[in-house]
């Protein structure tokens, strides 16, 4: 009996089908991504108020001077780095460490792990109205500070206190998140760099050291860029919780871009705002890839 050879199979995708498949995002990327960057970026060179488009006219880098000259720019940003610094490195620190314990096999370990990422899937804007009731001159923080002896305050309504308390809220809400991602990283290092530290006498802190954190940078890097980017981008929680007060003490750069575009029509001072902002953010980010750089770079 004899076999017929069949013929190869033609296959099954295309690079027309495969297009075809990948069309519904790339129109969704193309018309909420690509066209408002681009749009915004012609609006930074132009004087635009949405109510009034017949008055557009272009003045190139007028809305870019304005910004640099304007204090309230550099009031928000001050702010928004202060923000960031003061968030980032505890956010990554409490995540880590976390991470580490959780890793370690402990009585009601997935319990612990899903408590701790419950708040990061939680509305921002539901975190924003609770802690702005817990914050409040009645609220359970100042009963706790009454139970110390302290005296009660408005926690929002004080300059010195007020991004302080947007902070602590922001780094309990985000430290789960990055807590997963920490465990994920931990649970791909081989066992067997931790039997070896063993028997090299390694204690803990040892074994933390030349072990876990070399194997984490690049989970590490991650974290700390997209914390980094997120931070700089806080909006929701000043909009929810200070709108930017007392005495502008919470303006961050976002808050005061939504103010000049959406509240002032100003759409090309904003837009330029927006584009400064993506210069800070991406010099950050190229400062953090180079001192935390992986692979090659990083074994030299």
């Amino acid at each position: 009996m004899t076999l017929r050879a069949r013929s190869n199979p033609r296959p099954i995708h295309s690079g027309r089908s495969t297009l075809t498949f990948l069309s519904p995002w790339l129109v969704s990327f193309g018309l909420f991504w690509l066209f408002p960057l681009a749009f915004s970026l012609v609006l930074s060179f132009m004087e635009f108020n949405p109510l009034r488009p017949d008055l557009a006219r272009f003045v190139g880098l007028a809305n870019f001077g304005a910004a640099v000259g304007d204090p309230l720019f550099w009031t928000s940003l001050r702010n928004t780095l202060v923000f960031v610094v003061g968030t980032v490195p505890v956010t990554t620190l409490i995540a880590f460490f976390l991470a580490v314990a959780l890793n370690r096999k402990i009585p009601f370990r997935s319990f612990y792990r899903a408590g701790f990422f419950v708040p990061s899937i939680v509305s921002v804007v539901v975190i924003s109205i609770v802690f702005k009731q817990l914050y409040s001159p009645a609220g359970l923080v100042n009963k706790v500070v009454e139970l110390f002896g302290g005296d009660p305050r408005s926690w929002l309504g004080e300059p010195g206190t007020a991004l302080l308390s947007i902070m602590a809220m922001d780094v309990w809400s985000s430290f789960g998140y990055y807590t997963i991602l920490f465990l994920a990283g931990l649970q791909g290092i081989p066992p067997e760099l931790y039997e070896a530290a063993v028997l090299d006498g390694s204690g803990f802190w040892g074994t933390l050291r030349f072990v876990t954190v070399p194997m984490l940078r690049p989970i590490t890097l991650f974290v700390v860029v997209i914390n980094t980017i997120r931070s700089f981008q806080i909006f929701i929680e000043i909009f929810v919780m200070t709108r930017g007060g007392p005495l502008n003490s919470t303006l961050t750069s976002v808050f005061y871009l939504y103010d000049r575009a959406f509240y002032r029509f100003e759409m090309g001072y904003a837009s330029a705002v927006g584009y400064l902002l993506f210069a800070v953010i991406m010099a950050f980010s190229f400062l953090q890839m180079r001192y935390l750089r992986v692979g090659r770079g990083a074994a030299e």
